[in-house]
């Protein structure tokens, strides 16, 4: 699940934010990793958030599937069937579905099969049913659960790309050197869906607020003794995305002294999902209900290549105790069609997504859900965010920069 804006790289200013990994970051030409000096513009005519508890009309949690080595993308044979996984992608399973997939797709064809099995509808799921039945092999989709049911529909739905992907220490060597291959795949990818009617993918702008100009950079949570050391790729892809830009004083209607603005590239789930099954679908793609306890399971299946694309099902599935269970949770606002933005306040995130406007809770960074396996909803988690918004939108239109 691509299930958060990595506040870290957003907060930091880096070039690529993930989830609010956070989003790619927009300005000038600056050091890199640096904002830029501040952009003198008009003053911008933002829209605000209606944030009251009433306006939360769902609470939606799901379990990112992290593994320290990485995502697992290798061959297994099981009698006399071929499997390859693409599984294992923790916070960063949209924004690396394209890349991750094509990866598992090369591995399966390399079989020459005339049919391909892929087990689950969820990002990685539909990626490698898509790519499979593009190149030219009949293809069906093996899954319990639909899109909208799965993991993968409550995710936060930004780019992301190395949320909670490795471990720097355990990751495998030369693993930095694929993720940079899977990430700038599903970029260029992720373009040919820019324009499309819902807007299945769309760039917004992501504001990062700061009570005092003094205010130090973010540090990682996972950079104080004794917690674990979440590897960061995002400077070998730092070109794909904008610098940040720190706005004029009163250039905004935000009322905290230091904003700073990026760019930052959103998909609509809801929307972007619907495209990529009626895609596959209308290609004479197949999907049919199924449920799986065991990987001998999958040789009664007629297709003898499966690629595995299972999510966080894959502990249960595979034993794969490699996988950790890092938790997330969403309260989502009714929609505002009026509201282009996002933002990061107080560790708190929005993003203004057609389907609902996402709010999370943030504090703790990376450790944050980290090891926790219940998807339980905790309303009091989301309405004390979206009480936070509250309170800065009570502010709104009074700038107090200087």
């Amino acid at each position: 699940m691509t299930t958060r804006f990595d506040r870290r790289r957003l907060i930091r200013g880096s070039a690529v934010l993930g989830g609010l990994n956070a989003l790619g970051l927009g300005g000038c030409v600056t050091a890199p990793g640096r904002a830029s000096s501040p952009v003198y513009e008009p003053r911008r005519n933002l829209a605000p958030v209606r944030a009251r508890p009433d306006r939360l009309f769902d609470i939606t949690v799901c379990l990112r599937p992290f593994r320290a080595a990485g995502p697992r993308l290798e061959t297994e044979q099981i009698a006399d069937t071929l499997v390859v996984h693409n599984y294992g992608h923790g916070g960063s399973g949209w924004s690396l579905s394209w890349g991750s997939s094509t990866i598992a797709v090369q591995k399966a064809l390399a079989a020459s099969p005339r049919e391909v099995a892929v087990v689950g509808c969820g990002a990685l799921g539909l990626t490698s049913a898509l790519l499979a039945q593009r190149a030219g092999v009949q293809t069906t989709i093996y899954a319990r659960d639909l899109l909208p049911q799965t993991r993968s529909s409550r995710a936060t739905g930004t780019w992301t790309p190395d949320s909670r992907i490795a471990l720097t220490d355990v990751a495998a060597p030369g693993f930095a050197v694929l993720w940079e291959q899977m990430a700038r795949t599903s970029f260029k990818t992720y373009r040919s869906y820019l324009g499309l009617p819902g807007e299945p993918v769309q760039w917004i702008d992501y504001y990062l607020l700061k009570d005092h100009a003094s205010e130090p950079q973010f540090a990682r949570p996972s950079q104080r003794p004794g917690q674990l050391q979440f590897a960061e790729y995002h400077t070998s892809i730092q070109d794909l995305t904008p610098r940040p830009e720190i706005e004029a004083p009163g250039g905004t209607p935000f009322p905290t002294p230091v904003v700073e603005r990026s760019s930052t590239m959103m998909f609509n789930i809801a929307d972007y999902g619907h495209t990529l099954m009626t895609d596959f679908l209308a290609a004479g793609g197949k999907i049919e209900r199924a449920e799986f306890h065991t990987p001998s399971d999958l040789t009664r299946l007629k297709e003898k290549v499966v690629i595995n694309c299972p999510g966080y099902g894959a502990r249960a599935l595979w034993k794969d105790e490699s996988i950790v269970p890092v938790r997330g949770q969403i309260g989502w606002l009714i929609p505002q069609p009026e509201l282009t933005y996002g933002l990061y306040y107080r560790d708190v995130s929005i993003v203004p997504r057609r389907d609902g406007i996402v709010v999370q809770a943030l504090e703790g960074g990376d450790m944050k859900g980290y090891g926790i396996d219940t998807e339980t909803p905790n309303r009091a988690e989301s309405e004390a965010a979206v009480a936070v918004i509250a309170e800065l939108y009570s502010r709104f239109g009074a700038a107090q920069h200087g």
